[in-house]
């Protein structure tokens, strides 16, 4: 399995900017990997204060995703703004080629207009695809361990983390990231923006993809920039690790309420 992860620029609220950029490195992929990760709300980037932005799931930027995911024949996973029965939604998504899409909202917004103009989601974005079992979660999700936890040992295979994460908190992105790789001992891919947003907060990136023992797998892309890494991940290895180590025996018992 081939995972590709692309940080890049996300023009704050120019969604024809966004879908143009973004596509021309999609399309770049075809036919070379199994799945492509973009950052959060990739149509739009984080412009949560203006939820007209917001759009169903048969809008233009689903749309193309699935045309991208087709043409590709890959997976593409993210989140945009979605629109549905008059409320909006920092919505996660999972595309395969055949058309297929799975969806689910982001569970914890962040403090602020996310809160105050989304609406929260309630369920989990599992998905299994070519062999390979995924977990996607949201930005501000990545800080809340029991929403992540691989509760059974074998809930996931990856865990897919797409995001918004300013610079100013690097540093936590950087140390949960890992710690949730060696805590779910699965492989994740985390996937950034860079640039300025709408509220003049700068994201520097520090996408990676990291294996269940908490090493960085991908070459660092410098901060600011923009950049495209691909790895294949190792389910064999994954499952010795699981195997030889089966920490998930003593997971704690627990249940969510949402």
């Amino acid at each position: 399995m081939n995972i590709t992860i692309i940080q890049q620029e996300i023009v704050w609220g120019d969604k024809a900017a966004n879908l143009r950029t973004f596509g021309n490195n999609v399309k770049s992929l075809y036919g070379k990997t199994d799945l492509v990760i973009l950052p959060e709300m990739f149509s739009t980037g984080f412009s949560v204060d203006h939820p007209e932005q917001a759009e169903s799931t048969e809008g233009e930027a689903i749309s193309l995703i699935k045309q991208w995911s087709s043409e590709g024949n890959f997976a593409i996973a993210s989140s945009f703004m979605a629109a549905e029965n008059g409320k909006s939604y920092n919505r996660g998504f999972f595309c395969c080629p055949d058309g297929t899409i799975s969806f689910a909202d982001k569970r914890h917004l962040f403090i602020g207009d996310e809160q105050k103009y989304f609406a929260a989601g309630d369920k989990l974005l599992d998905i299994t695809f070519r062999g390979v079992r995924f977990r996607l979660l949201i930005c501000f999700d990545l800080r809340f361990p029991v929403w992540s936890r691989n509760k059974s040992g074998n809930d996931y295979d990856v865990l897919i983390y797409t995001a918004n994460w300013p610079k100013a908190r690097i540093d936590a992105w950087d140390a949960l990231t890992v710690a949730r790789a060696i805590e779910n001992q699965a492989y994740v891919a985390a996937v950034n923006a860079v640039g300025t947003d709408s509220y003049k907060i700068e994201h520097n990136g520090h996408s990676a993809i990291i294996d269940p023992r908490g090493k960085l797998l991908t070459e660092p892309i410098p901060d600011f920039e923009s950049g495209i890494r691909s790895i294949d991940i190792d389910l064999e290895m994954l499952q010795h690790v699981r195997t030889r180590f089966p920490f998930s025996r003593s997971n704690d018992d627990f249940n969510i309420n949402v």
